[in-house]
């Protein structure tokens, strides 16, 4: 019987050119990887506190352009100093630790302080909140694959990630994109290449003591049904952790963030909250080891809403083999940054709507939020 083409291009666990001698370093110390092996513990212990019962992430990385449009979206200049005062507004909210257990940086806000003076890293340490960095350099066109990106900046990576160790960064995080075109969008080819390219990265931050998080982001955009993006969602898992394991990367010491399983935005059949839960722990339960600490799933253009009532299903569904939580950029973002609106006198209610978001995803991580609980009284 032959191969289809697109088997052909790709690969399988079983067809990996590593072979079974060579899995050494990855399930047995031996004196190649005696260093990383050392360090796995110190690795584990930082994702276990990221995925901490009840908390979550903040995604504030967002690169100059897309800050630019969401600025733009309330009528406010992106400057140096517009970014800076937001990222206090959200960095300084009381209590926002309670729910909030670590914080992805971009490269510019990593090297900011508060108006004190206090550098970001260690205003969050001082909360008890993880600092985290974004260090890949974005999607570009991937070559003779028209339509499909790979995600670019392994070049000086090992560099970069040293200097962030230094300015106080205790993870990272990488995007690989996945896009669902018809029937022959995602190909292997972009799947393979971008897992590898994740590998690579997730080896090179736990070289340097960093906890990375891995995202495959599967996009949601397009009208493909939750069968199609289950069926995507799953290739792409098979080959991320089949290069995560080729590339010698502890399971241990890694957090993954994925998309959830959802039918694409233009799709005219939607499905539940429910079929949204039960379709993503199918497909996670089938590639995701249990070694790994938690998944923080991503929001990407879902409603703040949706977001966390999905996140909440899931969790009813439970236990699970991991921690099931969020690294919410826009969905716990986007009430605060309107409430702000760039006025000083605005800030306190900035900072309400990002608690009252925060608090709500917290409530979803153990299965226990209720759309009812949106009409609770912010604390001033």
């Amino acid at each position: 019987m032959g191969m289809s083409a697109e088997t052909k291009e790709g690969r399988t666990a079983a067809t990996s050119p590593l072979r079974v001698e060579n899995l050494k370093g990855y399930f047995a110390r031996n004196k190649a990887t005696e260093g990383t092996q050392m360090n796995v513990q110190e690795l584990e212990r930082t994702a276990r506190a990221i995925v901490a019962e009840g908390k979550g992430i903040l995604a504030a990385d967002e690169s100059d352009g897309t800050i630019k449009k969401r600025f733009d979206s309330i009528g406010v200049e992106s400057s140096e100093d517009t970014r800076r005062a937001y990222r206090e507004l959200l960095f300084t909210t009381d209590g926002a630790e309670e729910y909030i257990s670590g914080v992805i940086l971009y490269d510019e806000t990593i090297r900011q302080t508060a108006s004190d003076g206090t550098p970001f890293p260690k205003l969050l340490e001082s909360k008890g909140i993880t600092p985290g960095i974004k260090v890949d350099k974005g999607a570009k066109p991937l070559a003779l694959a028209g339509g499909e990106t790979i995600t670019e900046g392994l070049d000086g990576l090992r560099e970069r990630l040293a200097e962030y160790r230094e300015l106080g960064a205790r993870f990272t995080k990488w995007r690989a994109v996945i896009s669902i075109k018809g029937r022959e969008i995602p190909s292997e080819y972009a799947i393979w290449t971008n897992a590898h390219a994740l590998a690579r990265y997730a080896a090179l931050s736990q070289e340097a003591g960093l906890v990375p998080i891995v995202e495959p982001e599967v996009l949601m955009d397009g009208e493909h049904t939750l069968e199609r993006s289950f069926e995507v969602t799953s290739r792409t898992l098979h080959a991320v952790f089949t290069e995560l394991r080729d590339q010698r990367v502890q399971p241990e010491g890694i957090l993954l963030k994925p998309n959830m399983v959802l039918a694409g935005y233009e799709c005219p059949v939607q499905p539940t909250h429910e079929e949204v839960a039960h379709e993503t722990i199918r497909c996670f339960k089938r590639h995701v080891p249990a070694a790994v600490p938690g998944i923080v799933f991503l929001s990407g253009g879902q409603s703040d809403e949706d977001a966390t009532s999905r996140l909440n299903e899931m969790n009813k569904l439970g236990p699970h083999p991991w921690q099931l939580s969020f690294s919410y950029g826009r969905a716990l973002q986007a009430p605060a940054l309107k409430a702000w609106g760039g006025q000083e006198e605005n800030v306190e209610a900035g900072q309400r709507a990002y608690y009252h978001r925060a608090k709500m995803n917290s409530a979803a991580r153990t299965g226990m939020y209720a759309p009812e609980m949106e009409q609770e009284a912010v604390p001033a």
